[in-house]
């Protein structure tokens, strides 16, 4: 257990580095390992991440910063690996494609590789490659053991053991078809909905608004979809939701915002909007940026069933008392480190590769 002791011990310590940004401020600690070599070259990543995409807004990525200082402590660390049984193994070069919707999405696949005692071969999407690197080569400083467990590819993946692969539906029959011959991981599109019984309060739409509108609705943990009953008042939703209004103010939003609505009108689409969002009654579950889709239900049970049967689209559930399940409103975006994407336990699959040789999952 040395080897993972001592990789937990460096997350531990990039998490302290991380807590020094915040959307509050930048604020140089002391006592913080090799922090003259990286604090400033910290903040000119933020800046470059910032001008390569301009969904990458100051506030989204230093959003995801915070959450990341929160989740690296001691304590949350030891509690994840405490729920396996992890033990010294043979490393494995584990190849990682990462999207790039939002800002440091493949952090957590990169962490559970290296967590459990493999080495990362790691594929970034164009869209999201300025912070990775750089808070790997922080990871080198403070446990040198990593130097040479930690690669960068642009090129076509070769020469790896065990692959997790996250992308489009379109792009997941792709990544079946190349990578279906070894252990694998495979992600597909997945939209968060919310169940609205009547009962909430505005508070509860307030946190809503953060589950619609972090990161501008672009992560699978993004609320897209609105299950409310017959006769709903969206008054009290759109009251709720009414402190988010200046992201009508960013330029790639508002565009969209315009494109969409231009459409729907032109469709004669039944709209509901109030100058920066538009909902629409529709059954798919993925929806525009700037759009949120809705539909009525009648009975609890069988919404309960519906959601069920779809539970292969669908990353979270919002509501308040409707599911044991359930994600409280405005947490979405707040994920623990045992909370896995799709429901698929990354630390269980990496700690059993040899077990898996050909299996699909």
């Amino acid at each position: 257990m040395e080897l993972i002791k001592s990789r937990l011990d460096a997350f531990n310590k990039l998490g302290i580095f991380l807590g020094q940004f915040s959307r509050k401020s930048f604020s140089k600690g002391t006592n913080i390992a090799f922090n003259e070599l990286f604090f400033d070259g910290f903040q000119h990543q933020l800046t470059l991440a910032q001008e390569h995409n301009s969904w990458f807004t100051k506030e989204n990525l230093l959003f995801a910063i915070e959450n990341w200082a929160a989740a690296l402590t001691k304590t949350n660390l030891e509690t994840w690996i405490a729920k396996e049984n992890l033990k010294e193994i043979s490393p494995k070069k584990v190849a990682i494609i990462m999207a790039g919707n939002i800002p440091l999405v493949g952090f957590h696949d990169f962490l559970t590789v290296l967590i459990s005692g493999h080495d990362v071969l790691v594929k970034q999407s164009s869209n999201d490659k300025q912070l990775l690197p750089f808070l790997s080569k922080y990871l080198e400083y403070v446990e040198p053991s990593l130097k040479g467990c930690i690669t960068f590819t642009e090129q076509k993946l070769t020469d790896f053991d065990a692959i997790i692969a996250t992308g489009s539906n379109n792009t997941a029959r792709y990544f079946e078809y190349y990578f279906g011959n070894k252990p694998n991981i495979i992600r597909k599109s997945r939209n968060s909905v919310a169940v609205i019984t009547g009962s909430e309060t505005e508070e509860d739409f307030e946190n809503l608004a953060d589950d619609i509108f972090t990161y501008f609705g672009l992560g699978c943990r993004s609320v897209s979809k609105l299950y409310v009953p017959k006769e709903f008042d969206f008054n009290h939703f759109f009251n709720g939701i009414y402190g988010k209004k200046d992201l009508i103010y960013n330029a790639k939003y508002a565009n969209n915002y315009d494109y969409n609505k231009a459409v729907y009108l032109m469709s004669e689409f039944d709209l509901l909007e109030n100058g920066f969002l538009m909902i629409k009654e529709d059954e798919s579950y993925a929806s525009p940026i700037a759009t949120v889709f809705y539909e009525y239900y009648d009975n609890p049970i069988d919404l309960k069933i519906k959601l069920y049967q779809d539970k292969d689209k669908i990353q979270c559930v919002v509501s308040k008392g409707f599911l044991t399940d359930e994600i409280p409103f405005g947490k979405t975006q707040i994920p623990q480190l045992w909370d896995y994407a799709d429901g698929i336990n990354t630390l269980t699959f990496l700690s059993k590769i040899d077990e898996y040789e050909s299996t699909q999952f």
